[in-house]
C-alpha cells in the first residue's frame, strides 16, 4: 500500500550521515524560498480580499507554528475581516464575523477532506490519482464515518464504560498515593490509553508496551509536520521522511494485531471484532484505526487536559463530586463494598448522558476557551461571496474558532473558566463540536470518556493546582492556542498536586 521504497528511504535518511541529513535540509529550505519569495499575486482584483502584507513564504511560516498569533496579527494588519495570501500557488482566504461564520459552516461546496489534506499536512496511507483511486478513498473514508457511527450506539458505548473505568484504575494507581504531576503529560497519556480501548482491539489496549510504541510513533508524527512537509509533501525531506516512517510503523503494529486476532479465531467485544464482523476490507479496517486514534487522543487528550486543570481549584469541583455521588446514590447498592471503577461502572449510560448537567456545563466551556482549532476548507464549488469579497472556485478557506469562542462581545471576559456562560445566541455562536454540516462525528464517545475519567480524578483524588515549586496557583494557567494540538499553557507553569482519597480506586 505504500509507495515502491518508501521504507528504505526512510531507513536509508534516519540512518544517514550528519551531512547528507543537512544537505537535505538545505535542498528543502533552498526551494521554499525559490518558489516562494515573490510569489504574491496581485491584490488589487476587484472583489479579492485584501492581501495579508508581505505573504511570501518567509512571512507566513508562522501559519504552521504559531497560527493563533499570525491570524490575529493578519486580521490587525490588514483591517479586514477578510484577508487572503497565497501558499505557493494556491490561495488561502481566512475569514471572520457572523456572515462569514454562517457562510463558512452552511456552504456544502466547502469541503472539509481536502482543506485538511492540505492545509494540515496529513499523510495519506492511499496514494490519490484522479479517477483512479480517488472515488475509492472517498468510499472508504464514508465507510469509516459508518462504522465511527456504529461504535457509539448503545449497546457498544455501554459495553466500554466498565474497560474504560479500569483502564482508569490501572493508570492512576501508577500514579501513586501522592505526588506532582503535569496533566498535559499524565492526563494525556491515560487518553491515549483509553482511546486506544475504544476504537481499536483488545490485543493492543492490553499491552502497555505497544501503547507506549504508538505514542511516541504519533508523537513523531505532530512533531514532523513543518512547513516543507505540507507545502512540498513529494519531497523526500528530514520531517517527511521520519512522517512516513512513523506511519509505517503504526501501520504494521496495526495490521500485527489484526493478524493475531484472526489467527486466534476468537472473538472479542471489541471495535476490530466489530470491524471484522462487517466483512469490512483490510485498508478500512486499518485506516480506521489509523485515522481515528490520533484524532481522539488528540481532541480528547486536550479537552480532558484542559478540564481536570480547570477543576483544580474551582468552584464547580464540589458541585461535580456532588452530581456523581448522587449517580451513585441512585444506581449503585449502598450495601456494595466494590473499588470506585467498579461502583461507576454500575451506572448505566443513560445516566451519564441525561442526569450530568454539571458536567456537561464544564465540558462545554472546556471545548469553548481551550480547543484551539482552526477550521480548514476547500471551495469545490462555483464562486462565493462572503461580505462582498470572492472566494474563488479552488481556494482554501479557513475559519479560526477563536473569532467567535474569544470574542468578548460574545463571552465578555472570553478568558475566564465560567462553566455558567450561555451559549451565545447568534448563529453558531457555539461550534465546540463542529457546526453546519460538519460536526465531531465521534462526541458522543467523547463526552463519555471525559465524564468518566473526571469523576474516577475527582473522587479517586484530592488535588490542586501547585507552581513548580509547589505553590500553590490561585489562578489556573492561560491556554496557548498557538499549540493547535494540546493549548498546552507554557511549560513548567502548572502542575497537579494530588493525593489519594480514602475510596479504593
Amino acid at each position: 500500500m505504500y509507495t515502491v521504497g518508501l521504507q528504505s528511504a526512510a531507513d536509508a535518511f534516519l540512518f544517514s550521515s550528519l551531512k547528507v541529513q543537512v544537505t537535505l535540509a538545505s535542498l528543502v529550505l533552498f526551494i521554499l524560498l525559490f518558489f516562494g519569495l515573490g510569489s504574491q499575486k496581485d491584490g488589487a482584483v476587484d472583489g479579492a480580499p485584501v492581501f495579508l502584507p508581505g505573504s511570501h513564504l518567509l512571512a507566513i511560516t508562522p501559519f504552521f507554528r504559531r497560527r493563533f498569533e499570525f491570524l490575529n496579527d493578519g486580521f490587525r494588519k490588514t483591517g479586514q475581516s477578510l484577508f487572503q495570501f497565497n501558499m505557493l500557488q494556491e490561495t488561502v482566504i481566512v475569514v471572520s464575523g457572523e456572515s462569514a461564520r454562517k457562510s463558512f459552516f452552511a456552504n456544502k461546496h466547502f469541503d472539509l477532506t481536502e482543506g485538511f489534506k492540505v492545509l494540515s499536512g496529513a499523510v495519506s496511507i492511499i496514494p490519490v490519482l484522479k479517477g483512479v483511486t480517488s472515488n475509492l478513498q472517498t468510499k472508504r473514508v464514508a465507510q469509516i464515518h459508518k462504522r465511527l457511527s456504529s461504535v457509539q450506539r448503545n449497546e457498544h458505548l455501554s459495553g466500554l464504560i466498565a474497560p474504560i473505568l479500569e483502564d482508569c484504575r490501572r493508570v492512576m494507581e501508577t500514579w501513586g498515593p501522592s505526588g506532582t504531576f503535569d496533566p498535559f503529560e499524565k492526563i494525556y497519556e491515560l487518553l491515549f490509553q483509553i482511546t486506544v480501548r475504544s476504537l481499536s482491539c483488545e490485543e493492543l489496549a492490553d499491552d502497555p508496551v505497544r501503547v507506549a510504541r504508538l505514542k511516541k510513533l504519533y508523537d513523531t508524527l505532530d512533531s514532523g509536520t513543518t512547513p516543507a512537509t505540507v507545502l512540498l509533501p513529494w519531497l523526500p525531506g528530514p520531517s517527511m521522511l521520519k512522517k512516513l516512517w512513523a506511519t509505517k510503523k503504526i501501520y504494521d503494529i496495526i495490521v500485527r494485531a489484526i493478524d493475531e486476532r484472526e489467527r486466534s479465531g476468537i472473538s472479542k467485544p471489541d471495535t476490530l471484532q466489530m470491524l471484522l464482523d462487517e466483512k469490512d476490507e483490510r485498508m478500512v479496517i486499518v485506516g480506521f484505526i489509523l485515522g481515528l486514534l490520533v484524532a481522539g487522543a488528540r481532541a480528547t487528550g486536550t479537552t480532558a487536559s484542559w478540564l481536570i486543570t480547570y477543576l483544580g481549584d474551582h468552584e464547580s469541583k464540589d458541585e461535580v463530586i456532588a452530581e456523581v455521588e448522587q449517580l451513585l446514590a441512585n444506581y449503585v447498592s449502598p450495601n456494595v463494598s466494590h473499588s470506585l471503577s467498579q461502583q461507576l461502572s454500575s451506572i448505566p449510560l443513560q445516566a451519564w448522558e441525561s442526569e450530568t448537567p454539571v458536567l456537561d456545563s464544564l465540558i462545554r466551556e472546556t471545548l469553548r476557551i481551550a480547543q484551539p482549532h482552526t477550521a480548514m476548507r476547500r471551495n469545490l464549488g462555483p464562486d462565493v461571496t462572503i461580505d462582498g469579497k470572492t472566494i474563488p472556485s479552488g481556494a482554501y478557506v479557513v475559519y479560526p474558532f477563536s473569532d467567535v469562542h474569544l470574542n468578548p462581545d460574545l463571552y465578555p471576559d472570553p478568558w475566564r473558566f465560567d462553566p455558567s456562560r450561555q451559549e451565545a445566541t447568534v448563529p453558531f455562536g457555539y461550534v465546540g463540536w463542529g457546526g453546519g454540516k460538519t460536526h465531531c462525528l465521534g462526541q458522543r464517545l467523547a463526552r463519555l470518556e471525559l465524564k468518566l475519567v473526571a469523576s474516577m480524578m475527582l473522587l479517586g483524588f484530592r488535588y490542586s493546582l501547585v507552581d513548580k515549586k509547589g505553590e500553590q496557583l490561585n489562578t489556573p494557567p492561560q491556554p496557548n492556542w498557538n499549540d493547535i494540538l494540546l493549548c498546552r499553557p507554557e511549560q513548567g507553569s502548572s502542575y497537579l498536586k494530588h493525593e489519594k482519597s480514602v475510596l479504593s480506586l
